[in-house]
């Protein structure tokens, strides 16, 4: 498996790396994307791929955080080109459910970004919450440019992902899928074809069922495993094969 979406840079994960390392190898994690959110944040991202063969990250900052860490796209491939383990660009993306960032500050981060991946041939991390038609009208803008599009813990409209799917995304599922009320996701995820489908567990956040409301780690994505195959009627073993091809085909 491979946990394609975590937050190791996280305090309360990253001072017990060795034990999350161990869990997540006794389940049979092969690799890990940790990803990027601020300046700060990568600061320990580079320590962590340095821990352990296993443990890859991404450069990027969140729409969250556009505000206060401005960043460019020759920032980005600067960054990438030193770094042989940074394989992804983000998290970037809209967030205007929360609007930590003002609209314009997210628009002109998330534009960097794409800008970045065009020019490194490598996928972009999206975050995307109550902003389906901005992103995909700034998606559109670049549909001619086969960008590498990977949809982090996906919870979208059926109809956003048709759509995404005519731009060739990536969709991840999170721990979200194993909720009880999350019967529209699931219908989502269903109609979503297996050649497109990654599964994160997003921690230390999102833990799935049954470990809902504990801290999340890695060696849960498991849990997300099985509920895709329950979801998709079909395998674990089927589900973990494809997720973990389609991680390593999306990221090269």
């Amino acid at each position: 498996m491979i946990d394609s979406h975590c937050h190791l840079d996280h305090q309360q994960l990253f001072e017990n790396i060795d034990d999350i390392l161990k869990r997540s190898k006794e389940v049979g994690i092969q690799k890990l994307l940790t990803i990027c959110t601020t300046f700060e944040s990568f600061n320990r991202i580079k320590l962590l791929v340095k821990k352990d063969e296993i443990i890859y990250g991404t450069y990027g900052i969140h729409p969250h955080e556009a505000k206060n860490d401005k960043i460019t796209s020759d920032m980005i491939i600067s960054v990438i080109k030193k770094n042989e383990k940074i394989i992804g660009i983000g998290e970037t993306g809209l967030d205007f459910f929360y609007n930590h960032s003002d609209k314009d500050d997210q628009i002109k981060s998330f534009e960097e970004h794409i800008k970045a991946s065009l020019e490194l041939d490598i996928p972009l991390i999206i975050h995307s919450r109550n902003a389906e038609l901005e992103t995909l009208e700034i998606f559109n803008k670049y549909k001619d440019k086969k960008l590498k599009i990977l949809m982090h813990c996906f919870t979208g409209s059926l109809k956003f992902a048709e759509s995404l799917l005519s731009l060739g995304a990536y969709f991840s599922a999170s721990g979200i899928i194993t909720f009880k009320n999350s019967l529209e996701l699931q219908k989502t995820f269903k109609f979503i074809p297996l050649d497109k489908l990654l599964i994160e567990t997003d921690s230390p956040y999102l833990a799935p069922v049954p470990n809902r409301g504990k801290q999340n780690e890695p060696s849960f994505v498991k849990y997300t495993a099985e509920k895709l195959a329950e979801i998709k009627q079909t395998s674990n073993l089927e589900i973990v094969k494809n997720t973990t091809t389609n991680f390593n085909n999306l990221f090269n």
